[in-house]
């Protein structure tokens, strides 16, 4: 019987060797495999490796991050990797991005089983998952203080050395093409992170350099004023206001300050109440009557503009989108066996998962505009694009030609449509800086979630450098 059990043994360990020589990224190396998921409850059978867990940020203090990795579903030593992040601030990269929008897995409904997603963008990349800053997601700081002090440059310092550290435990990752991409208040993230990434290895060492090559942003918070003035715009033109409203609001409202008329302050009540019972980050589809009915306020995407913070209304706006889906990922990522699956909640926190943050204090710090970041990147021949899904009412496609418009770059391919499946799938424009604009058409706030395949075939674009379709042939 031993003589059988070691010559079992002796074959399987032969196996797998045999495997992992083949592909230098199939897994193996020292420090993963204790991150390696392998009973996540409803998990669909695969053949790519997904690793999850917690990353120490340094050692003098007690911050530490999670993250959910997948590989490419094929080529995974020549895919790229791309990191996503979800905006807020505090709404989490692996309940939103990974569960319910370009994830392998996807949450669809409170059953135990999780939906293969056609459409998952680990079809063209790596895909690496990070709930950042701390108090997102299952990640945490053992010091209270700490969520006071969070804000945009807290964010970028610890994804940063996130990704150093993250590298120490992958480095057979590191020499693959580095992107990021991500939504919303991600405008401020990932533009944050990829300058600070650039400025970092101008003086790295070996240890230290990222293989950085351009980001992505998709419906993004870039520049505060434009945004404002578009997002009011959009409201309008889709017949969601009336006009005397948007009249008054454009006599009476200065975006370009923090303090408004009492008559502007009315006026933004009233806007807000025109898409109370609406879901404003896709304007044309249902809202969760679940929630509605319970009267369950949902979480925020993305952090309202300056000239709204002040109205308690804006936090109460229904946001659907399956439209149940984020009450179902609630459910499932507070499940003890899920967490055990996924390494995650090790410190047992003393507060729920939810899909954006409650257990974060304070912001004390957001930039005006990143379009400052974009030009400086650009300039240094960092490929990046940005992209819009029409139908989001929230960070709208009129606040982003308007904030693109202010980088007053001269245009080298005019405005044409882009097809997906011999359909229209939204219209591009690329400038002579190098920047690549695109829309998705019939979109709301989370591209992946309405247009799946049109969001992958867009993605697959961006990372191969190549235009998007020009016709339907």
């Amino acid at each position: 019987m031993a003589v059988t059990w070691f010559f079992r043994f002796l074959v399987f360990t032969i196996t797998v060797t045999s495997v992992l020589g083949k592909n230098k990224n199939a897994g193996g190396v020292s420090g993963q495999e204790s991150d390696l998921v392998t009973n996540l409850p409803g998990q669909p059978d695969v053949t790519f490796r997904h690793y999850a867990g917690y990353i120490k940020l340094r050692q003098t203090d007690e911050k530490a991050l999670f993250y959910w990795f997948f590989e490419a579903q094929n080529k995974v030593a020549e895919r790229p990797l791309v990191l996503w992040l979800n905006g807020g601030p505090g709404c989490s990269s692996v309940a939103y991005g990974a569960a319910q929008e370009l994830g392998p897995f996807l949450i669809r409904s409170n059953s135990s089983q999780l939906l293969l997603n056609k459409f998952s963008w680990n079809k063209a990349a790596n895909l690496l998952f990070l709930e950042a800053p701390v108090g997102v997601g299952y990640s945490y700081t053992n010091k209270t203080e700490d969520l006071y002090k969070l804000g945009d440059k807290v964010t970028a310092e610890d994804s940063h050395a996130f990704l150093l550290q993250w590298f120490k435990k992958f480095p057979n990752f590191k020499s693959n093409e580095f992107y990021i991409a991500g939504e919303s208040y991600a405008g401020h993230y990932v533009p944050q992170l990829a300058e600070l990434i650039f400025d970092r290895n101008k003086g790295a060492s070996k240890d230290t350099l990222i293989n950085f090559k351009g980001f992505i942003i998709g419906n993004a918070v870039i520049n505060d004023y434009t945004d404002q003035t578009g997002f009011v715009e959009y409201a309008w033109s889709h017949a969601i206001i009336s006009d005397r409203l948007y009249h008054t609001i454009l006599k009476e409202c200065d975006f370009k300050l923090d303090n408004q008329t009492t008559i502007c302050s009315l006026s933004m009540r009233g806007f807000f109440q025109a898409y109370a019972d609406i879901d404003i980050y896709s304007i044309y589809t249902p809202v969760c009557l679940e929630s509605v009915d319970s009267k369950r306020t949902r979480s925020k995407l993305v952090t309202a503009p300056r000239t709204f913070t002040q109205h308690d209304l804006w936090h109460d706006l229904p946001s659907g989108y399956d439209p149940c889906t984020e009450s179902y990922t609630e459910t499932y990522f507070n499940r003890a066996d899920v967490q055990k699956a996924l390494h995650a909640n090790v410190t047992k926190l003393d507060y729920p998962y939810t899909t954006c943050s409650n257990a974060i204090r304070k912001w004390v710090d957001s930039a005006n505009s990143t379009l400052p970041i974009i030009q400086k990147l650009l300039n240094a021949g960092i490929r990046i694009w940005i992209y819009s899904g029409d139908t989001d009412g929230r960070v709208p496609v009129t606040s982003t030609r308007y904030s693109i418009n202010q980088l007053k770059y001269k245009v080298k391919d005019d405005w044409r449509a882009w097809f997906h499946r011999r359909q229209v799938a939204g219209w591009v424009s690329t400038y002579e800086s190098g920047l690549t604009f695109a829309t998705v058409r019939g979109a709301g706030h989370q591209v992946p979630v309405f247009k799946p395949g049109q969001s992958l075939t867009l993605f697959s674009h961006f990372v191969a450098g190549t235009n998007l379709p020009p016709s339907r042939f």
